[in-house]
């Protein structure tokens, strides 16, 4: 029988954490989580999945979503943490390319004029790629996930670092507060323990 997680009501991160909190404390085989919202849904199954569980089904009755998983024989467990905890500490390799985050909280630039601002924005977006590898992860907060809609003009940017390998994390509680989950057209939803963690192991944190 698999432990039944009910997260019906929480807010993020909280899922995400009581998924964690469980799977360190009691390494279920099986696991079935409750939650009520779209981000929620996105974040946990992204979640379990980097842990080496399998997503067995996953389904919405009325407004709850259930998320099925189970653990995944031979799976490789969580390999982006992996990656992270095997880099070096900063400063401990001086020929190691650096990982920059950037941190977005807004879709403009600056204080005056929204029309100049969201043109500063799209000619910052556009220019990141002049920072080379060094570029790791760019995160959407707040106003900034408005960047990662089809409708914006900056858009075509992000997807252009994202096929470059740039990693692009997009705020799930944003996205629902805005009304904008349907429209993100790239990048992964995340949640604030991946917002929390991504700068713990950044070497650079360029945030706007």
């Amino acid at each position: 029988m698999p432990i039944i997680l009910n997260c019906e009501g929480e807010p993020c991160p909280n899922p995400v954490l009581r998924c964690k909190q469980l799977l360190d404390t009691e390494s279920p085989q099986e696991m079935l989580v409750v939650v009520d919202n779209d981000a929620a849904k996105e974040n946990v199954s992204r979640f379990l999945a980097s842990k080496g569980m399998r997503i067995d089904d996953m389904r919405k009755e009325g407004g709850l979503w259930s998320i099925a998983a189970s653990k995944a024989s031979g799976a490789a467990g969580d390999a982006p943490a992996k990656e992270e905890a095997s880099r070096p500490a900063a400063g401990g390799c001086p020929v190691c390319v650096p990982k920059i985050l950037v941190f977005l909280t807004t879709d403009t630039i600056g204080h005056g004029d929204d029309t100049l601002g969201s043109r500063l924005m799209g000619n910052f977006l556009a220019t990141l790629p002049e920072l080379g590898d060094a570029l790791w992860r760019i995160i959407l907060v707040n106003g900034a996930v408005k960047l990662a809609t089809a409708s914006s003009p900056a858009v075509e940017s992000l997807k252009k670092l994202e096929a470059a390998g740039v990693s692009i994390l997009v705020c799930g509680t944003c996205l629902e507060f805005f009304k904008l989950m349907d429209q993100k057209a790239v990048g992964e939803v995340t949640n604030m323990l991946d917002v929390v963690t991504s700068q713990q192991v950044a070497d650079k944190v360029i945030s706007i």
